[in-house]
């Protein structure tokens, strides 16, 4: 199948205008310019690589951590409709034997990849190993100290598919945790009352990302640079945003692409609420209440987001980061750090065919899943 006449997202330059080809659900041959023959006409529309969501807690009133395999598929559909076609379910701060079976549901949706749904390309372990101090909307009648053996035997019982560990690296154990792990998969602080030095050590240790940047950590200062100054020195660091316009303030999400050129990842952080009405739900055995668009738990404390990726990928724009950058921080950059970026994140010969057809603001026109159209 061929597509043609459209303006297609490409890392190095931006849009270009041309087309593509698609054989057996992945991306053929990328062109520029106007080719001879038949093939779909896109008629000057705009096209961009599927998006992927590394930090998503659940949708459609579903959370990856109930351990439901039926109530992951709805989030995996869900997300494929709005856009974003790769994704990798977080976690909650929840007891062993929970987390042993919802990872188990991640593992049956990577295999068996039900029609029409984002792929489940891994999974963010977010939690127990976290701060009491900022533990922020995780449960803290759960949390743990860094034990290698306990994340070892949950890696090895979903077959390898946590991607990214978070652990917050002042806690005992944290170094040698660290540089177990990162053999593995990627690192990331989190929730966490690290100062400057203990940043550095975690680092050092081996640890490559930053779970939702400025949400659950001690604040930039200027003679306390803590764990963002610590990262924003370090260019093998990627930071993840949450940029729904409310955790983030528009001013900071600038200042945070300054800070972390070329390497932010935009995430949703996104709860069950999302794209629910508001009212009462459930977070890690905790009650949280979604109105105005924001999540709190009971005593006001800001939980995760009812936002998907791609509005988030739009409020950048929209606060004046350029166009390349949002895109990139959506698609190819958080790919890479799933280790996935040979098989998405980019329109590139070889690569899944899972792209959105759009217009110049962004807007969804259309979503395609290895060449299939499915919203």
């Amino acid at each position: 199948m061929r597509f043609q006449n459209a303006w297609i997202f490409t890392p190095e330059r931006g849009f270009v205008y041309g087309g593509f080809s698609v054989e057996e659900g992945r991306f053929d041959e990328v062109w520029e310019g106007v080719p001879a023959g038949p093939g779909e006409d896109l008629r000057g529309a705009w096209v961009i690589p599927g998006l992927v969501d590394l930090h998503t807690h659940g949708n459609s009133g579903a959370d990856f951590s109930d351990g439901d395999y039926e109530g992951l598929v709805k989030m995996a559909g869900y997300l494929a409709g709005q856009g974003v076609t790769s994704f990798a379910p977080a976690s909650m701060t929840l007891p062993y034997e929970v987390l042993e079976r919802a990872f188990a549901t991640a593992r049956r949706l990577a295999d068996e990849r039900p029609a029409g749904c984002a792929r489940l390309m891994g999974i963010q372990m977010e939690g127990p190993f976290f701060s009491e101090k900022k533990k922020g909307a995780q449960n803290g009648a759960y949390l743990r100290l860094p034990d290698f053996e306990a994340f070892q035997k949950l890696y090895e019982g979903c077959g390898g598919l946590i991607r990214v560990a978070d652990v917050a690296p002042e806690l005992p154990g944290a170094e040698d945790f660290i540089r177990r792990a990162a053999a593995l998969c990627t690192v990331s602080v989190a929730h966490t009352d690290a100062d400057y030095e203990a940043a550095r050590m975690a680092f050092a240790a081996g640890a490559r990302h930053v779970t939702h940047l400025f949400n659950a950590m001690p604040q930039l200062q200027h003679r306390s640079p803590g764990v963002i100054g610590a990262a924003a020195e370090r260019e093998d660091v990627v930071a993840e945003l949450i940029c729904d316009g409310l955790h983030i303030h528009p001013s900071t999400v600038r200042v945070a692409f300054r800070l972390f050129p070329g390497r932010i990842c935009l995430i949703s952080d996104a709860l069950r609420c999302c794209g629910m009405p508001e009212g009462e739900y459930m977070l890690g055995g905790q009650q949280v209440w979604l109105k105005d668009n924001i999540a709190r738990l009971a005593d006001g404390t800001i939980a995760g987001s009812a936002s998907t990726l791609y509005n988030c990928m739009q409020n950048a724009v929209a606060f004046g980061i350029p166009r390349r950058e949002a895109i990139l921080s959506a698609t190819l950059v958080p790919a890479r750090e799933l280790g996935r970026e040979a098989e998405i994140g980019s329109i590139a010969p070889g690569k899944l065919a899972d792209f959105v057809v759009c217009d110049e603001a962004l807007n969804r026109r259309a979503v395609y899943i290895g060449g299939e159209k499915i919203a």
